[in-house]
């Protein structure tokens, strides 16, 4: 009797010159594991493999002149033809959107998805323009290529896959979950060094321990990213009494 293959709740596509170093990195750890339960798949691309020279470039100096080389429509064109990826299709580069949690959740709620990892100084227009669906970017600073903030969206959607992290509340309690960063944790031992592990966390009060977790939440959100309170429309009076609770709160 053969075996029954269900079809992974995630497929991702990301196309990139460095193949091995993607596919090396998805076989370990989390995205190792999720792969091997069925769970999500990565397929890894190599663009050079609709290239038509000798060499298999994918890359030529920019119009207009200036360092380095930029990838070229064609090739890549092709290769995206050839294996007919997920869509959406997303650059990875500095000016496109930026990725967070909120985006993270969208995409592993798609189903399939794919990434194209740009190199050297970018990618021509028109590739941007009229091939992909859109662009993504980690943040505002530059790297060598594509590849490791393609590794990062793997790896933030894929742990996002119901039964891939086993215990589902991981993911509820994590930062940015709700808008917060996400509060301290503490293991064994209750005391190293003289420092001890707060009162309330060997207390077995499981309505406190939630309530101050909630508030330290809060208040190291304040502290560090008060943008996201923000973006929440500020504190509610509900969450104001609780930090009063635990004196947390200004002043």
């Amino acid at each position: 009797m053969s075996e029954v293959r269900h079809e992974p709740s995630l497929r991702v596509d990301v196309l990139t010159i460095f193949p091995e170093v993607v596919a090396a990195y998805c076989e370990t750890s989390i995205v190792g594991r999720a792969q091997r339960a069925g769970l999500v798949e990565v397929r890894v691309h190599d663009l050079r493999a609709a290239a038509q020279d000798p060499h298999r470039s994918v890359d030529d100096s920019p119009f207009g002149g200036g360092a380095g080389m930029v990838l070229a429509p064609g090739p890549v064109f092709a290769a995206v033809e050839m294996i007919r990826p997920a869509r959406p299709l997303y650059l990875m580069s500095p000016a496109g959107q930026r990725f967070d949690q909120a985006v993270a959740e969208t995409l592993a709620g798609r189903g399939a998805f794919s990434l194209l990892c740009g190199r050297y100084e970018g990618v021509d227009q028109r590739i941007a323009d009229h091939l992909v669906d859109g662009e993504l970017s980690l943040g505002d600073f530059v790297l060598a290529g594509g590849e490791l903030a393609a590794l990062a969206i793997v790896e933030a959607t894929s742990r996002l896959v119901p039964g891939v992290l086993g215990n589902e509340e991981s993911t509820g309690d994590e930062s940015f979950a709700g808008g917060l960063l996400e509060y301290p944790q503490y293991t064994r031992p209750a005391e190293f060094r003289g420092w001890r592990v707060p009162e309330v966390l060997l207390s077995g009060d499981h309505g406190r321990v939630h309530r101050w977790r909630r508030a330290q939440a809060l208040r190291r959100t304040l502290d560090r990213r008060p943008d996201l309170i923000d973006a929440r429309g500020g504190l509610s009076d509900a969450e104001r009494r609780l930090l009063e609770e635990f004196g947390l709160a200004d002043g």
